[in-house]
Protein backbone atom coordinates (compact mmCIF):
# COMPACT_ATOMS: atom_id res chain seq x y z
CA UNK A 1 0.00 0.00 0.00
CA UNK A 2 1.18 3.53 -0.84
CA UNK A 3 2.38 5.38 1.94
CA UNK A 4 0.27 8.19 3.21
CA UNK A 5 2.40 11.03 2.19
CA UNK A 6 2.00 9.52 -1.29
CA UNK A 7 -1.68 9.47 -1.01
CA UNK A 8 -1.66 13.28 -0.18
CA UNK A 9 0.02 14.33 -3.30
CA UNK A 10 -2.36 16.11 -5.75
CA UNK A 11 -2.82 14.12 -8.54
CA UNK A 12 -1.43 15.61 -11.80
CA UNK A 13 -4.56 15.14 -13.64
CA UNK A 14 -6.54 17.03 -10.80
CA UNK A 15 -4.34 20.36 -11.58
CA UNK A 16 -7.31 22.21 -13.43
CA UNK A 17 -9.49 24.10 -11.37
CA UNK A 18 -13.39 24.03 -12.09
CA UNK A 19 -15.69 27.26 -11.49
CA UNK A 20 -17.73 26.84 -8.75
CA UNK A 21 -15.84 24.15 -6.92
CA UNK A 22 -13.37 23.88 -4.26
CA UNK A 23 -11.93 21.43 -6.05
CA UNK A 24 -12.31 18.68 -7.81
CA UNK A 25 -10.08 16.07 -6.58
CA UNK A 26 -11.60 13.01 -5.18
CA UNK A 27 -8.76 12.44 -2.72
CA UNK A 28 -9.33 9.29 -1.09
CA UNK A 29 -9.72 9.35 2.86
CA UNK A 30 -7.70 8.42 5.61
CA UNK A 31 -10.03 5.35 6.28
CA UNK A 32 -9.44 4.05 2.47
CA UNK A 33 -7.99 0.57 2.03
CA UNK A 34 -6.64 1.46 -1.54
CA UNK A 35 -4.96 4.67 -2.86
CA UNK A 36 -5.17 5.96 -5.91
CA UNK A 37 -2.51 7.84 -7.94
CA UNK A 38 -3.75 9.69 -11.30
CA UNK A 39 -1.20 9.07 -14.56
CA UNK A 40 -1.31 10.34 -17.31
CA UNK A 41 -1.10 7.63 -20.23
CA UNK A 42 -0.37 10.55 -23.56
CA UNK A 43 -3.64 9.22 -25.01
CA UNK A 44 -5.87 12.26 -25.90
CA UNK A 45 -9.93 11.97 -26.57
CA UNK A 46 -10.93 12.94 -29.89
CA UNK A 47 -12.41 15.78 -28.65
CA UNK A 48 -9.17 16.98 -26.96
CA UNK A 49 -7.22 15.98 -30.31
CA UNK A 50 -9.73 18.46 -32.27
CA UNK A 51 -9.09 21.22 -29.56
CA UNK A 52 -5.43 20.73 -30.12
CA UNK A 53 -5.89 21.35 -33.86
CA UNK A 54 -7.50 24.83 -32.98
CA UNK A 55 -11.19 23.45 -32.67
CA UNK A 56 -12.67 25.11 -29.43
CA UNK A 57 -13.18 22.94 -26.83
CA UNK A 58 -16.18 24.16 -24.02
CA UNK A 59 -15.48 22.82 -20.48
CA UNK A 60 -17.84 20.31 -19.39
CA UNK A 61 -20.55 20.12 -16.79
CA UNK A 62 -18.56 20.16 -13.34
CA UNK A 63 -19.97 17.06 -10.72
CA UNK A 64 -23.63 17.78 -9.77
CA UNK A 65 -24.90 18.20 -6.05
CA UNK A 66 -26.86 15.50 -4.27
CA UNK A 67 -28.52 15.37 -1.23
CA UNK A 68 -28.55 12.33 0.55
CA UNK A 69 -31.66 12.49 3.20
CA UNK A 70 -30.65 11.02 6.68
CA UNK A 71 -32.81 10.40 9.36
CA UNK A 72 -30.33 10.87 12.48
CA UNK A 73 -30.25 9.25 16.33
CA UNK A 74 -29.49 12.61 17.78
CA UNK A 75 -28.66 16.08 17.04
CA UNK A 76 -27.35 17.78 19.76
CA UNK A 77 -23.61 17.14 20.10
CA UNK A 78 -21.48 18.15 22.79
CA UNK A 79 -18.25 19.82 22.74
CA UNK A 80 -15.04 18.61 24.91
CA UNK A 81 -12.76 21.30 23.51
CA UNK A 82 -11.70 24.11 25.93
CA UNK A 83 -10.65 26.42 22.85
CA UNK A 84 -14.72 26.59 21.61
CA UNK A 85 -17.09 29.01 23.73
CA UNK A 86 -19.86 26.52 23.36
CA UNK A 87 -21.31 23.29 25.26
CA UNK A 88 -23.45 22.18 22.05
CA UNK A 89 -23.77 22.48 18.46
CA UNK A 90 -26.44 21.62 15.97
CA UNK A 91 -25.13 21.12 12.42
CA UNK A 92 -28.16 20.17 10.19
CA UNK A 93 -26.17 18.91 7.05
CA UNK A 94 -22.93 17.26 6.51
CA UNK A 95 -20.81 18.38 3.96
CA UNK A 96 -21.06 21.81 2.58
CA UNK A 97 -21.97 23.30 -1.00
CA UNK A 98 -19.99 26.45 -0.27
CA UNK A 99 -16.72 24.55 -1.27
CA UNK A 100 -14.44 26.46 1.05
CA UNK A 101 -11.11 24.90 0.36
CA UNK A 102 -9.50 25.49 3.51
CA UNK A 103 -12.39 24.41 5.59
CA UNK A 104 -11.62 22.22 8.51
CA UNK A 105 -14.92 20.12 8.68
CA UNK A 106 -13.99 18.59 5.13
CA UNK A 107 -12.32 15.28 7.20
CA UNK A 108 -15.80 14.63 8.61
CA UNK A 109 -16.75 13.06 5.09
CA UNK A 110 -14.14 10.44 5.72
CA UNK A 111 -16.62 8.76 8.99
CA UNK A 112 -19.15 8.50 5.89
CA UNK A 113 -16.60 6.29 3.36
CA UNK A 114 -17.03 9.67 1.30
CA UNK A 115 -14.31 11.62 0.11
CA UNK A 116 -13.34 14.79 1.79
CA UNK A 117 -12.44 16.75 -1.44
CA UNK A 118 -15.25 16.63 -4.17
CA UNK A 119 -17.95 14.64 -2.52
CA UNK A 120 -17.43 17.08 0.35
CA UNK A 121 -18.81 19.88 -1.75
CA UNK A 122 -21.25 17.49 -3.78
CA UNK A 123 -22.56 15.05 -1.57
CA UNK A 124 -24.66 16.82 1.30
CA UNK A 125 -26.25 14.60 4.07
CA UNK A 126 -29.44 16.50 5.21
CA UNK A 127 -30.52 15.63 8.73
CA UNK A 128 -34.18 15.91 7.67
CA UNK A 129 -35.60 14.94 11.39
CA UNK A 130 -33.88 17.44 13.14
CA UNK A 131 -36.44 19.35 14.82
CA UNK A 132 -38.09 15.84 15.73
CA UNK A 133 -35.42 15.10 17.71
CA UNK A 134 -34.26 17.82 18.99
CA UNK A 135 -37.83 18.46 20.47
CA UNK A 136 -36.84 14.82 22.04
CA UNK A 137 -34.03 16.20 23.34
CA UNK A 138 -35.37 19.38 25.05
CA UNK A 139 -38.09 17.51 26.31
CA UNK A 140 -36.20 14.95 28.10
CA UNK A 141 -36.51 14.97 31.81
CA UNK A 142 -33.23 16.59 33.14
CA UNK A 143 -32.71 18.53 30.25
CA UNK A 144 -30.75 21.65 31.45
CA UNK A 145 -30.01 24.15 28.72
CA UNK A 146 -26.09 25.04 27.98
CA UNK A 147 -24.55 27.66 25.01
CA UNK A 148 -25.80 26.37 22.07
CA UNK A 149 -24.16 27.11 18.42
CA UNK A 150 -25.82 25.72 15.16
CA UNK A 151 -23.37 25.65 11.94
CA UNK A 152 -20.38 25.53 14.08
CA UNK A 153 -18.63 22.85 11.41
CA UNK A 154 -20.98 22.89 8.12
CA UNK A 155 -23.53 25.84 7.31
CA UNK A 156 -26.63 25.49 8.07
CA UNK A 157 -27.82 28.07 5.44
CA UNK A 158 -26.12 26.44 2.68
CA UNK A 159 -27.99 26.71 -0.61
CA UNK A 160 -29.77 23.05 0.13
CA UNK A 161 -31.42 25.00 2.89
CA UNK A 162 -33.53 27.29 0.90
CA UNK A 163 -35.10 23.90 0.13
CA UNK A 164 -35.44 22.00 2.44
CA UNK A 165 -35.64 24.41 5.63
CA UNK A 166 -34.39 22.08 8.16
CA UNK A 167 -32.41 25.21 9.97
CA UNK A 168 -35.66 26.49 10.25
CA UNK A 169 -37.27 23.96 11.51
CA UNK A 170 -35.05 23.51 13.94
CA UNK A 171 -35.40 27.35 14.81
CA UNK A 172 -39.02 26.98 15.31
CA UNK A 173 -38.35 23.89 18.38
CA UNK A 174 -35.90 26.70 20.17
CA UNK A 175 -38.09 29.46 19.29
CA UNK A 176 -41.22 27.50 20.87
CA UNK A 177 -38.76 26.04 24.00
CA UNK A 178 -37.62 29.41 24.69
CA UNK A 179 -33.96 28.00 24.24
CA UNK A 180 -31.07 30.59 23.99
CA UNK A 181 -28.86 30.10 20.35
CA UNK A 182 -26.26 31.49 18.58
CA UNK A 183 -25.47 31.05 14.90
CA UNK A 184 -22.69 31.14 12.44
CA UNK A 185 -22.88 31.20 8.73
CA UNK A 186 -21.76 32.63 5.49
CA UNK A 187 -24.80 32.72 3.76
CA UNK A 188 -27.38 35.75 3.77
CA UNK A 189 -30.50 32.90 3.84
CA UNK A 190 -30.68 33.39 7.24
CA UNK A 191 -32.14 37.13 6.52
CA UNK A 192 -35.35 34.59 5.77
CA UNK A 193 -35.72 33.53 9.20
CA UNK A 194 -35.78 36.92 10.67
CA UNK A 195 -39.16 36.45 11.71
CA UNK A 196 -37.69 33.98 14.23
CA UNK A 197 -34.71 35.43 15.74
CA UNK A 198 -35.37 38.79 15.76
CA UNK A 199 -38.67 38.30 18.58
CA UNK A 200 -35.51 35.98 20.56
CA UNK A 201 -32.86 38.15 20.30
CA UNK A 202 -35.64 40.62 21.88
CA UNK A 203 -35.44 38.56 24.68
CA UNK A 204 -31.73 38.05 25.11
CA UNK A 205 -32.33 34.24 23.17
CA UNK A 206 -30.25 34.58 20.47
CA UNK A 207 -26.96 35.92 18.42
CA UNK A 208 -25.55 35.82 14.94
CA UNK A 209 -22.15 35.87 13.98
CA UNK A 210 -21.32 35.98 9.81
CA UNK A 211 -17.83 34.55 8.75
CA UNK A 212 -16.18 37.08 6.62
CA UNK A 213 -12.76 36.29 5.11
CA UNK A 214 -12.25 38.76 2.60
CA UNK A 215 -13.29 41.70 0.99
CA UNK A 216 -11.96 41.33 -2.19
CA UNK A 217 -15.00 39.56 -4.62
CA UNK A 218 -12.53 38.12 -6.81
CA UNK A 219 -10.54 36.13 -4.00
CA UNK A 220 -13.55 34.92 -2.25
CA UNK A 221 -15.15 33.61 -5.76
CA UNK A 222 -12.06 31.22 -5.64
CA UNK A 223 -11.84 30.68 -2.15
CA UNK A 224 -15.29 30.23 -1.35
CA UNK A 225 -16.90 29.44 -4.80
CA UNK A 226 -20.54 29.51 -3.62
CA UNK A 227 -20.75 31.36 -0.34
CA UNK A 228 -22.59 35.01 -0.45
CA UNK A 229 -20.23 37.63 -1.89
CA UNK A 230 -18.64 40.45 1.06
CA UNK A 231 -20.37 42.73 -0.02
CA UNK A 232 -23.73 40.53 0.80
CA UNK A 233 -22.42 39.33 4.16
CA UNK A 234 -21.70 42.90 5.02
CA UNK A 235 -25.50 43.79 3.67
CA UNK A 236 -26.34 40.53 6.08
CA UNK A 237 -25.05 42.10 8.56
CA UNK A 238 -26.64 45.65 8.48
CA UNK A 239 -30.04 43.85 8.13
CA UNK A 240 -29.44 41.81 11.15
CA UNK A 241 -28.24 44.78 13.24
CA UNK A 242 -30.78 46.76 12.28
CA UNK A 243 -33.52 44.12 12.89
CA UNK A 244 -32.00 44.09 16.40
CA UNK A 245 -30.56 41.19 16.67
CA UNK A 246 -26.63 41.29 18.07
CA UNK A 247 -24.28 40.26 15.56
CA UNK A 248 -20.71 39.84 15.71
CA UNK A 249 -17.79 39.38 12.65
CA UNK A 250 -15.92 35.98 12.55
CA UNK A 251 -12.67 36.80 10.67
CA UNK A 252 -11.86 33.13 9.96
CA UNK A 253 -9.48 31.50 8.63
CA UNK A 254 -7.00 33.79 8.63
CA UNK A 255 -4.42 32.61 5.85
CA UNK A 256 -1.09 34.51 5.79
CA UNK A 257 -0.32 36.31 2.82
CA UNK A 258 -4.01 35.79 1.36
CA UNK A 259 -6.55 37.28 3.35
CA UNK A 260 -4.36 38.43 6.45
CA UNK A 261 -3.23 41.90 5.23
CA UNK A 262 -7.31 42.35 4.76
CA UNK A 263 -7.42 41.75 8.50
CA UNK A 264 -7.83 44.99 9.87
CA UNK A 265 -9.79 46.23 6.61
CA UNK A 266 -12.22 43.48 7.15
CA UNK A 267 -13.06 44.46 10.94
CA UNK A 268 -13.45 48.06 10.26
CA UNK A 269 -16.40 47.21 7.57
CA UNK A 270 -17.93 45.01 9.88
CA UNK A 271 -18.31 47.15 12.68
CA UNK A 272 -19.86 50.31 9.68
CA UNK A 273 -22.16 47.09 8.72
CA UNK A 274 -22.94 46.71 12.78
CA UNK A 275 -21.12 43.75 14.16
CA UNK A 276 -20.05 44.98 17.72
CA UNK A 277 -18.35 41.18 18.49
CA UNK A 278 -15.25 39.71 16.59
CA UNK A 279 -13.33 36.62 17.11
CA UNK A 280 -10.21 35.43 14.62
CA UNK A 281 -9.06 31.81 13.72
CA UNK A 282 -5.62 30.96 11.97
CA UNK A 283 -5.60 28.50 9.35
CA UNK A 284 -6.15 24.89 10.43
CA UNK A 285 -5.34 22.20 7.63
CA UNK A 286 -5.96 18.93 9.78
CA UNK A 287 -5.84 15.55 7.93
CA UNK A 288 -7.01 15.77 4.32
CA UNK A 289 -7.44 19.71 3.84
CA UNK A 290 -3.82 19.84 3.99
CA UNK A 291 -3.40 18.44 0.35
CA UNK A 292 -6.65 20.14 -0.38
CA UNK A 293 -5.49 23.64 0.62
CA UNK A 294 -2.07 23.42 -0.91
CA UNK A 295 -3.37 21.88 -4.58
CA UNK A 296 -5.53 25.12 -4.52
CA UNK A 297 -2.31 27.77 -3.62
CA UNK A 298 -0.96 25.55 -6.37
CA UNK A 299 -4.07 26.14 -8.64
CA UNK A 300 -4.48 29.97 -7.64
CA UNK A 301 -1.61 31.55 -5.78
CA UNK A 302 1.89 29.57 -7.45
CA UNK A 303 3.78 32.29 -6.82
CA UNK A 304 3.42 32.72 -3.01
CA UNK A 305 2.65 29.05 -2.66
CA UNK A 306 5.99 28.12 -0.57
CA UNK A 307 5.85 31.67 1.19
CA UNK A 308 2.21 30.51 2.50
CA UNK A 309 3.08 27.63 3.39
CA UNK A 310 5.87 28.61 5.16
CA UNK A 311 4.46 31.07 7.43
CA UNK A 312 1.81 28.47 8.12
CA UNK A 313 4.58 26.30 9.77
CA UNK A 314 6.51 28.59 11.12
CA UNK A 315 3.12 28.87 13.36
CA UNK A 316 2.96 25.56 13.88
CA UNK A 317 5.89 24.61 15.29
CA UNK A 318 7.52 23.46 11.98
CA UNK A 319 4.49 21.20 10.74
CA UNK A 320 1.71 21.39 8.69
CA UNK A 321 -0.61 21.21 11.56
CA UNK A 322 -0.99 21.43 15.06
CA UNK A 323 -4.05 20.05 17.07
CA UNK A 324 -2.72 20.93 20.70
CA UNK A 325 -5.82 22.90 22.59
CA UNK A 326 -4.71 26.16 23.43
CA UNK A 327 -2.46 26.93 20.24
CA UNK A 328 -4.63 25.03 17.13
CA UNK A 329 -7.01 28.51 16.73
CA UNK A 330 -4.30 30.75 17.73
CA UNK A 331 -0.66 29.26 16.28
CA UNK A 332 2.40 30.16 18.08
CA UNK A 333 5.52 32.05 17.62
CA UNK A 334 6.08 35.68 16.86
CA UNK A 335 4.29 35.75 13.18
CA UNK A 336 0.72 34.75 15.54
CA UNK A 337 1.93 36.85 18.25
CA UNK A 338 2.35 39.83 15.91
CA UNK A 339 -1.47 38.93 13.94
CA UNK A 340 -2.87 38.65 17.27
CA UNK A 341 -1.93 42.19 18.56
CA UNK A 342 -3.11 43.74 15.11
CA UNK A 343 -6.31 41.80 16.06
CA UNK A 344 -6.64 42.77 19.74
CA UNK A 345 -5.37 46.77 18.62
CA UNK A 346 -8.27 47.00 15.86
CA UNK A 347 -10.92 45.82 17.89
CA UNK A 348 -10.21 48.08 20.69
CA UNK A 349 -9.68 51.13 18.62
CA UNK A 350 -13.34 50.58 16.95
CA UNK A 351 -14.91 49.20 19.93
CA UNK A 352 -15.52 45.62 19.65
CA UNK A 353 -16.18 43.23 22.43
CA UNK A 354 -13.85 40.25 22.27
CA UNK A 355 -16.37 38.75 24.57
CA UNK A 356 -19.21 36.04 23.16
CA UNK A 357 -22.52 37.55 23.89
CA UNK A 358 -24.58 36.36 26.91
CA UNK A 359 -27.46 34.50 26.21
CA UNK A 360 -30.25 34.04 28.84
CA UNK A 361 -31.04 30.60 29.65
CA UNK A 362 -33.56 31.27 32.65
CA UNK A 363 -36.61 31.66 30.23
CA UNK A 364 -36.27 27.82 28.95
CA UNK A 365 -39.39 25.88 28.95
CA UNK A 366 -39.17 22.06 27.75
CA UNK A 367 -41.30 21.69 24.46
CA UNK A 368 -43.94 19.47 24.39
CA UNK A 369 -43.55 16.58 22.47
CA UNK A 370 -46.48 16.42 20.64
CA UNK A 371 -46.99 20.06 19.10
CA UNK A 372 -50.21 19.49 17.63
CA UNK A 373 -50.75 18.38 21.44
CA UNK A 374 -50.60 21.81 22.97
CA UNK A 375 -50.08 22.60 26.53
CA UNK A 376 -52.36 23.35 29.46
CA UNK A 377 -50.50 26.61 30.74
Amino acid sequence: MPSRETSARPPPLASAARKGRGTVWAIEHRFSQRVHEAFDDGWRTQAQQAGEDGASLEEGPGPATQVIEERVKTILAGNDSPDIGFDLSINPYRGCEHGCSYCYARPTHSYLNLSPGIDFETRIVAKVNAAERLREALGSPGYVPLDLNIGSATDAYQPAERRLRITRSVIEVLHEAHHPFSLITKSSLVERDLDLIAPMAERGLAAVYVSITTLDADLARRLEPRAAAPHRRLRTLRTLAEAGVPVGVSVSPLIPFVNEPELERILEAAHEAGARRAFSIVLRLPWEVNPIFQQWLQQHMPERAARVMARVREMRGGRDYDARFGTRMTGQGTWAQLVRQRFDKTCARLGYSRERQVLDRSQFRPPPLNPAQGTLF
